[in-house]
């Protein structure tokens, strides 16, 4: 039999949960970035004081990297907890190495220098699969981490970290391409994009003939990036979009004029359905008949650090969904019948669109939005109440509600209704596992449930 503590912990950890997969403590469409970060700060404080082994275990779940540093950060200042050093390590090692570095380095200035975080740093440097490569796109931060280390580099990566130019010639192309790129303007093009691009500063070289000659060397992110700063500046990259992972390519349509998305239609289909099909995998076409409402209102323009975040991640749940189902009807708030045409307009009458999708009585109700329902107030809640209460009390149709923004005064996600559960998402990616994580919130599955949960889930890490 679980106390009334233990349901206490189990809905402050999914409360966390959602704070730390949602929030990156910037700006967003209702909260400026120091409510964001201040909201999140208190969380962090008051689930690692409260409960520090689910604080840890939350590593295992799909949060965003600015709050597993976070959590990491934490964990490391705390004494002992020798335990965590497992999970520290494999969510670190899935971390991106700019965020990885950073973490090094606010660990540096914050005095964290403890065994534990020195064999993290330790480790984690030599399991970089070209470290000379870091050397060169990062040399501060990685300068930063092998003293905070306590590491002493032999060799040439020792001399290019703390005597670069003692060397007049390095056996490793990549730092010999650096050393060389100083007075020779074609070693640059053998760089990084990021330290290629100082030097063709440096050289006056045109933007065009950079871009041009870089090609090759750019990241499939960079490329995306950077194909319309091309087009703009004379030159062209090519990006394979179908590659991309499905909320990057979404934002990427999202961020063309209407015409141009017109125009390459159905270039931009092919490659939204094939990174929705990639993140589906074998789930495809197992979910049975499922509908979605998905929030195009004006707020899911988000703001602008954080430019149709929300809509880009409709968007690509909308394809995912389409994806997993084995039939699938999609509805936007706007009423608009072209997902590729969609743009963040009007308010949002999440209750109408509710009882169109229920009409039907799918396997599963799918609902994306930041939770603001207005046209009129309150109408959502009425709906999933009436139908959860009167209609369907046996649960026949699942519904879970999945929401892209934090809502920093109320320390989660905006709810539509106490009746269904709501979880909080940031890649459509993680949109399975975040179904199967809403049934604790349904207040069917309990603490013991939650705690196997996120045990397997590291297990599985």
């Amino acid at each position: 039999m679980e106390t009334y503590a233990d349901l206490i912990e189990c809905e402050d950890v999914l409360l966390f949960a959602n704070a730390a997969i949602t929030s990156t403590g910037q700006r967003e469409f209702h909260s400026a970035a120091g409510e964001q970060r201040l909201s999140l700060a208190f969380l962090h404080s008051y689930i690692h004081g409260n409960y520090p082994d689910l604080y840890a275990a939350t590593l295992a779940l799909d949060i965003n990297d600015h709050n597993a540093a976070l959590i990491i950060a934490n964990l490391l200042k705390r004494k002992g907890g020798s335990g965590d050093a497992r999970l520290i390590a494999r969510r670190l090692g899935r971390m991106s190495p700019p965020r990885a570095y950073r973490l090094f380095q606010e660990l540096r200035r914050a005095g964290v220098n403890n065994r534990r975080t020195r064999a993290l740093v330790r480790d984690w440097l030599a399991a970089r699969p070209d470290l000379a490569f870091d050397a060169v796109k990062y040399r501060s931060a990685v300068k930063s981490a092998v003293r905070h280390a306590h590491l002493r580099p032999e060799g040439e990566l020792g001399d290019f970290l703390f005597a670069p130019f003692s060397r007049s010639r390095y056996d490793t192309p990549v730092l010999e391409a650096w050393r060389r790129a100083h007075y020779d303007k074609g070693a640059l093009y053998d760089l990084p994009y990021t330290v290629a691009e100082g030097f063709a500063a440096r050289h006056g070289i045109s933007r065009a003939v950079f871009l041009e000659r870089i090609a090759p060397r750019l990241t499939r992110l960079e490329r995306l990036r950077l194909t319309k700063s091309a087009e703009r500046d004379g030159g062209r990259t090519e990006a394979d979009l179908a590659a991309m992972p499905l909320v990057r390519v979404a934002s990427y349509v999202l961020s063309l004029a209407g015409g141009e998305r017109a125009r390459r239609r159905t270039e931009l289909v092919a490659a939204l359905r094939a990174s929705a099909a990639r993140a589906a995998g074998a789930r495809a076409g197992t979910w049975g008949s499922v509908a979605a409402v998905l929030d195009d209102s004006f707020s899911s323009f988000g703001s602008t650090v954080k430019r149709r975040r929300p809509l880009a991640v409709a968007l690509a749940c909308h394809y995912l969904l389409e994806a997993l189902a084995g039939t699938y009807r999609g509805l936007w708030v706007s009423g608009g019948p072209d997902p590729i045409l969609v743009r963040p307009t009007g308010p949002t009458p999440l209750g109408r669109r509710v009882i169109d999708a229920l009409e039907q009585r799918p396997d599963l109700l799918v609902v994306v939005s930041d939770g603001w329902d207005n046209a009129p107030p309150g109408l959502a809640a009425e709906v999933l109440r009436v139908w959860r209460r009167k209609l369907d009390p046996a649960g026949e149709v699942g519904i879970v509600h999945v929401n892209p923004v934090y809502d920093a005064g109320r320390f989660d996600v905006g709810r539509l209704s106490a009746m269904v559960p709501t979880a909080g998402i940031r890649d459509a990616e993680d949109l399975p596992a975040l179904v199967e994580l809403a049934r604790f919130a349904e207040g069917r599955t309990g603490l013991a449930e939650l705690r196997a949960y996120l045990a397997d889930r590291a297990a599985r890490r």
